[in-house]
């Protein structure tokens, strides 16, 4: 797939997130304040990865629109908005910016952004079971794969990990990193498996491409903390250091983060050699190994 082509087709799943995310959390209300602080973060911009990796996934594995996916690609966004929001209180990781922008608590206070977090995780969840044109049994299964992704065993456990002196090691920082960032990535693509009805066999090859492609993409995160340009990459240099967190920039080094974004790229894109028309997934992966913020 040309550069062409995929930019198109990025930029047509994005704008589709955008608009359906924009849509919702619009009505008048006294707690309206909620809905402001819910949009300020839900629209804060991103690469929407992690939806787009949804509804590529269920075109991929076939289904004919895949713009019924929108409210399961939607409903993960939800809540990894949700999470960044908690991630950034001062209970948390005490941050004040994100994606170049005020963080929700310096905004809003810490009461008003724990509650649009707080508020987020059910409406992801009432996106999935209102979702029109999808079955029972996709919803039941995109459930499934959300809340296996972002509870108590996935992407909370890697937060309750990454506050603790856990990961001073390759072995163990690579659960946490496994558990905080792979899983809602993986969980995004079985999202999309979900919604297309995929069998259990295609459902695990994405969902080991995007295991892969999350790591790949955390050690990148680690490896731009250390020498990416803080107004591209939309945070502090230096703050994961500046928190006393050991990340793989601490174990690997600069050129070892590099090798290792490299490997387990090509071992993404080899987990989609028994599907056909992968090559948007392809040149994803290979997108993301040389990202800059």
């Amino acid at each position: 797939m040309d550069d062409k082509r995929f930019n198109e087709r990025y930029e047509q799943y994005r704008a589709a997130v955008e608009d359906y995310l924009d849509s919702l959390f619009t009505g008048s209300a006294p707690w309206k304040t909620l809905y402001d602080a819910m949009r300020y973060s839900v629209l804060s911009g991103g690469k929407r990865i992690r939806p787009v990796l949804t509804l590529e996934c269920a075109r991929l594995c076939g289904l004919e629109d895949w713009r019924l996916a929108l409210p399961f690609a939607c409903a993960l966004e939800l809540v990894h908005t949700y999470s960044l929001i908690h991630d950034d209180l001062p209970c948390m990781d005490d941050d004040e910016l994100r994606r170049g922008k005020p963080t929700n608590h310096v905004v809003y206070g810490e009461t008003m952004a724990t509650l649009a977090g707080d508020a987020l995780q059910p409406e992801a969840y009432r996106l999935i079971a209102e979702a029109e044109g999808m079955t029972d049994g996709a919803k039941l299964n995109a459930v499934r794969a959300l809340a296996r992704a972002s509870g108590a065993d996935g992407m909370v456990a890697g937060q309750v990990l990454d506050l603790t002196d856990y990961g001073r090691d390759r072995e163990t920082l690579t659960t946490l990193c496994d558990r905080k960032t792979c899983f809602m990535i993986k969980g995004a693509a079985e999202l999309g498996c979900a919604a297309a009805g995929a069998d259990a066999e295609r459902t695990a090859a994405l969902g080991k491409y995007a295991s892969l492609l999350g790591l790949a993409f955390q050690i990148r995160d680690d490896l731009l903390d250390v020498v990416g340009d803080e107004a591209t990459f939309g945070k502090p240099i230096g703050s994961d250091k500046g928190e006393g967190k050991n990340t793989f920039a601490d174990l690997l080094g600069v050129e070892g983060c590099a090798r290792e974004v490299r490997r387990l790229t090509d071992e993404a894109v080899a987990a989609l050699s028994g599907i056909e028309g992968g090559e948007f997934l392809t040149v994803l992966a290979r997108r993301l190994a040389e990202r800059d913020k």
